[in-house]
This record gives C-alpha cells, sequence and structure tokens, in this order.
C-alpha cells in the first residue's frame, strides 16, 4: 500500500492511466448526523482535482434532495474509491482518495465548463445530452490518496 500525503501530492503516471481508464468510482459522504452514504459516480481526473456531476439518468428523489449533495453541503469530508476486481486476484487495485468536496457553483462558469467537457469527453453517454450544462458539479480536493495493488 503507498500513501501519498498532501505534501506529496504527486499522482505516478501508471496511476494516472488508471484513473483516466476507471468508468465508475464511490462516493462516500457522512450526513449531518456522521452517517455513512455511498454511490458510485462517474469521475474525471484533472491532474490536481477529480470532478463528478449529476447526471440525467433517474433518480428516486429531485437532484437537490440527492442525499450526496446535502450532505457535502453539511459535510464536505469525502472519500472517493476507484478500483478494479479481476478473478484473478494478482490484478487488483484500487485508488482510495480522501479529500473535501464543494459544488461548484453556476457562477463559477469557466470552471463549470472545463468540468463538463472533461466529463463528456470521457463518457460518451454524457456527450450525448445525458449531462446537461446546468448539471450539478462536485469538485473533489485530495487531501490524502493510498494505493494499492497491481498499478
Amino acid at each position: 500500500m503507498r500513501d501519498v500525503s498532501p505534501k506529496r501530492p504527486e499522482v505516478s503516471r501508471s496511476v494516472q492511466k488508471l484513473l483516466k481508464e476507471a468508468r465508475v468510482a464511490r462516493l462516500a459522504t457522512l450526513d449531518a448526523r456522521s452517517r455513512p452514504h455511498i454511490v458510485p459516480v462517474c469521475f474525471a481526473y484533472d491532474g490536481k482535482v477529480f470532478y463528478s456531476a449529476v447526471d440525467e439518468k433517474p433518480k428516486r428523489v429531485p437532484r437537490e434532495r440527492l442525499a450526496r449533495l446535502q450532505n457535502i453541503r453539511v459535510a464536505p469530508r469525502v472519500a472517493l474509491l476507484i478500483d478494479e476486481y479481476d478473478d484473478d486476484w494478482t490484478k487488483l487495485w484500487y485508488v482510495l482518495i480522501r479529500g473535501k468536496a464543494k459544488l461548484i457553483p453556476k457562477s463559477a462558469h469557466k470552471e463549470r465548463a472545463r468540468a463538463i467537457l472533461k466529463l463528456r469527453a470521457k463518457y460518451p453517454q454524457y456527450a450525448r445530452g445525458m449531462l446537461t450544462d446546468d448539471a450539478p458539479i462536485i469538485r473533489i480536493t485530495p487531501e490524502r490518496t493510498t494505493t494499492w495493488g497491481t498499478l
């Protein structure tokens, strides 16, 4: 296991390649009573921060009431887990990001546009309309990164 502290935020090229190719992550948040909540998310990494968005897939509640968004507003500390499972256990790996999440305000036009561009470039579904320009965007700033496995 390799732990990268905030003083050493660099991410190796092999890990950056995995992050670029990985299709799904799990976002863990805490609610106001410190109860954990975890959901699978699409994500993009720009070399410094991670972005995720609330897309147009059907939801059980309106976007503004989604637990992940409510939780980030009250407790911005999150974990993002990106991993690969294989029945050949020599191929297993994970990258665990611990950091702070922030909902990017609509007024942050340049950052929102950059994040949406990266997400649409990674996911064809987003490029075909599943990610709207007004979608809630989450920025995750890593404070600690732990890696393990065949990286």
